[in-house]
């Protein structure tokens, strides 16, 4: 006889309750404007093998394409996308509440140049997207997955730098954000000598994104004195070169638990892990 039972894979989220306030029930009705439908295997959160979008025909126009794993509640993602209009954003986030917050979020600032995929993230940009075909991946804030039975959660790990680094165009920028010195550390240890990706800072911490907000979620972990760690990759094929200052802001001075100099980077965040209501 067959066993049918759906082996679950290891993944970095945990999906949370559904339910949501009338608020979100009223944007999740009319989710269409936004939400982009896939078909799944045995779980909720799968995407489909060899599934196909025409993200040009999703969009109705061919742009340079910015991917965000985890958006949350979507604080960042609606003033970012907002900002540049020119651009096409894709978020996959898989609480949704938080797809339904993001949503009122859109809305009130006018963003018609965002897509969200109620999915796994690494399977979407996996099976969503073409080799070479996205300008900038977002990875805000990702769980930290302290304790070390959980470390195989962590999102950010070598074979997902493989896959972030095969789908980046030659001059497209894998930004990276979090407020856990520890998770900052694992980055690099697993990144700046990945074979596929190139560190664009020689100190290895970026300064602060500038267009990125400062959000409730990351605002609390300022304020229990955590820093912000933020880093940029590129993948290897491309010449490396540092972005012009004029582009970020700088942060207070943050030191790594190795003793290396973190730029200088004001307060931010955005979401990935803990998800809070509209």
């Amino acid at each position: 006889m067959t066993d049918r039972r759906t082996q679950r894979e290891v993944v970095s989220f945990v999906r949370r309750s559904t339910r949501m306030n009338p608020g979100q029930e009223r944007a999740w009705a009319a989710r269409d404007r936004f939400l982009v439908e896939v078909p799944r295997r045995e779980t909720s959160t799968s995407i489909a093998v060899g599934t196909m979008i025409d993200w040009a025909e999703v969009f109705g126009r061919v742009a340079p394409m910015v991917v965000e794993i985890g958006s949350g509640t979507g604080d960042s993602l609606a003033a970012m996308a907002a900002a540049a209009p020119e651009r096409n954003h894709v978020a996959f986030e898989v609480f949704r509440p938080a797809l339904a917050s993001t949503m009122i979020k859109l809305g009130a600032v006018g963003a018609t140049n965002v897509r969200l995929v109620d999915a796994n993230g690494v399977e979407g940009l996996r099976e969503l997207f073409a080799p070479g075909s996205i300008s900038e991946v977002w990875t805000f804030f990702p769980d930290p997955w302290h304790k070390a039975r959980h470390h195989k959660r962590r999102l950010i790990d070598e074979e997902f730098g493989a896959l972030v680094a095969s789908r980046l165009t030659d001059d497209g920028v894998w930004r990276i954000a979090t407020d856990w010195a520890d998770y900052a550390e694992h980055c690099r240890e697993v990144l700046d000598d990945h074979p596929d990706l190139v560190n664009l800072y020689a100190d290895g911490f970026a300064p602060r994104l500038a267009t990125r907000p400062v959000t409730k979620y990351e605002r609390r972990g300022l304020n229990a004195g955590r820093k912000v760690f933020d880093l940029a990759y590129r993948r290897q094929s491309a010449p490396l070169c540092t972005p012009s200052p004029a582009s970020h802001t700088s942060v207070s001075g943050a030191t790594s638990p190795t003793g290396r100099e973190v730029p200088p980077d004001p307060p931010s965040r955005s979401q990935s892990s803990p998800i809070e209501p509209a």
